[in-house]
């Protein structure tokens, strides 16, 4: 029997997008690419997305249904990467669209130089505006050491990115029952790529809708820092440490002291003031040296970081506030 190989595997989990779903399956089988199969993961949702989905299942040759019980979006993408088959990889998220020409020019980009992966930039789509997002890589990376350069300020997203499948294996599945799953997936992902091709286009639109994730002040925001202990481990575990070892202090601290900082201002002051707490008190435990990284002394942000203490924090959380 012939099994046919695809050119690209779109990995789409589904769970409560019916009100967003066909502009989603209409972005992705309009591709200009030839050769794509649409893997739809319904992930037990309880809505009617699954009779939307079978519309495009009866249209379309390349759209493939599965169906499963709720295991959560990072679940989902990896029952989705038991069933590809694609030469390259890609996650699409079902309440979110991408432009025409994203996997035709993402695709044969990766062709040119045989990249693992490919990246390209996004728009941030809210019900009144759009807000240009970027990868932050502005040329090809065509070494391993370059990729490793660029492991303190890479988009860590996995959406607007293809990836090469034999990137895959049982150690890189996403992790299950956690938030930010893309960020822990991808730095566990990094010290494998030994290439990365860019296009500076926002072909991603990467729908900002009230409830999600990226908008709720759920406390399992706390998730940012148990993913960024278990990177550590990870990388003590494959002996990626010592090789690593500035690029991921300088990430560490990054990630605690900055974005989980920032994103723990929705919170009330009680669990601010406990997040605040935690992330000093972990930064002061796994990295108590990351002053003498030389990293944090090229930019702003850096140094930032580095002038970063419980006053600032307490400080920034009343300006943020109006409290």
């Amino acid at each position: 029997m012939h099994l046919e190989m695809y050119k690209v595997s779109l990995i789409v989990p589904v769970y409560n997008v019916e009100k967003y779903l066909k502009r989603c399956l209409d972005s992705l089988v309009t591709q200009t690419l030839q050769g794509i199969e649409v893997i739809v993961v319904n992930d037990g949702t309880p809505d009617n997305s699954q009779q939307i989905i079978d519309e495009y299942v009866d249209k379309y040759t390349f759209v493939k249904s599965y169906i499963k019980e709720n295991g959560g979006l990072s679940d989902a993408r990896n029952y989705g990467l038991s069933k590809a088959t694609g030469e390259y990889i890609a996650f699409v998220d079902s309440d979110d669209f991408v432009e025409p020409v994203m996997y035709s020019s993402m695709y044969y980009k990766a062709k040119e130089n045989d990249y693992d992966i490919v990246v390209c930039d996004f728009e941030e789509i809210y019900d009144d505006y759009v807000k240009k997002g970027t990868s932050r890589i502005v040329k090809d990376l065509k070494s391993k050491e370059q990729v490793k350069k660029h492991m303190c300020d890479v988009y860590p997203s996995v959406w607007n990115k293809i990836y090469k499948r034999e990137l895959f294996c049982s150690s890189l599945k996403f992790k299950t029952g956690v938030w930010f799953e893309d960020v822990e997936w991808f730095y566990r992902l990094l010290p494998h790529i030994n290439s990365i091709g860019v296009i500076s286009e926002p072909f991603y639109k990467y729908v900002q809708r009230s409830g999600s994730i990226s908008r709720s002040n759920d406390l399992r925001i706390f998730h940012y820092i148990d993913n960024w202990n278990g990177i550590v481990d990870f990388y003590k575990e494959k002996k990626f440490y010592n090789e690593y070892y500035y690029e991921l202090e300088y990430s560490y601290v990054r990630y605690l002291y900055a974005t989980f900082i920032k994103a723990s201002l929705k919170m009330d002051w009680k669990y601010y003031n406990e997040a605040v707490r935690r992330a000093c008190e972990n930064v002061e435990k796994v990295f108590p040296d990351y002053r003498r990284n030389h990293y944090f002394y090229k930019t702003g942000k850096g140094i930032y970081l580095l002038l970063f203490n419980k006053v600032i924090a307490y400080i920034y959380y009343f300006l943020k506030s109006g409290r």
